[in-house]
């Protein structure tokens, strides 16, 4: 007998007798796996999935922007927005009808807080709010990225009209002051009102 036929032999031997052969034209083992019931990891990644379908319907962007100096105030006003309005902002001329609070939270996180916050506020009728970001981590000058951001952000929000900086006692650099315009129902109201006083 040949060398190679005596390893087909022992390998035989070594399979046992319960052990066959496929039969023809199958040339796959027939294996049924029991329905489990998702992983945590599959769990986790359905999750991220579903975030990132979220994100997509959150308009803000957190691409690059240019980042604000650790020391220095951020303030926008709209175009057709009165200076007077920026000024009165500016020291807390508008009481913060509501508050977000975004200390040490990832950037991702402030946006969609910021986004969700905005949305919110403008749907309640609420024009003035407080935005709590806090300062930078240090006093060397370096600049913080969570009011750089923000202030790219509250620029695509349409609704906002300006925003300032708080003032010294109100969190000065840390937090800022929202203004947002005046909801379509609230104007309605608004023009209810004066015809009622008219009347």
């Amino acid at each position: 007998m040949s060398h190679a036929a005596n390893d087909f032999q022992a390998f035989r031997e070594a399979l046992g007798t319960d052990v066959q052969p496929l039969s023809k034209g199958r040339d796959r083992a027939a294996v049924t796996r029991p329905q489990m019931p998702p992983s945590d990891a599959q769990l986790a990644r359905r999750e991220s999935a579903q975030q990132a379908r979220d994100d997509e319907r959150d308009f803000l962007s957190d691409e690059f922007v240019d980042l604000v100096g650790a020391h220095d105030p951020i303030e926008f006003r709209r175009d057709g927005i009165q200076i007077g309005v920026l000024e009165r902002l500016r020291h807390g001329g508008y009481p913060a009808e509501a508050r977000l609070h975004i200390m040490r939270m990832p950037i991702i996180e402030c946006r969609r807080a910021v986004s969700g916050f905005l949305s919110d506020a403008y749907e309640h009728d609420l024009r003035s709010v407080l935005v709590v970001h806090g300062r930078s981590r240090d006093d060397a000058g370096h600049p913080n990225v969570v009011r750089s951001y923000l202030g790219h952000w509250l620029r695509q929000f349409e609704q906002v009209q300006a925003y300032s900086s708080a003032p010294a006692q109100q969190g000065g650099i840390g937090a800022t002051f929202v203004m947002l315009r005046k909801s379509e129902r609230a104007r309605s109201r608004n023009r209810e009102r004066q015809q009622k006083r008219r009347g």
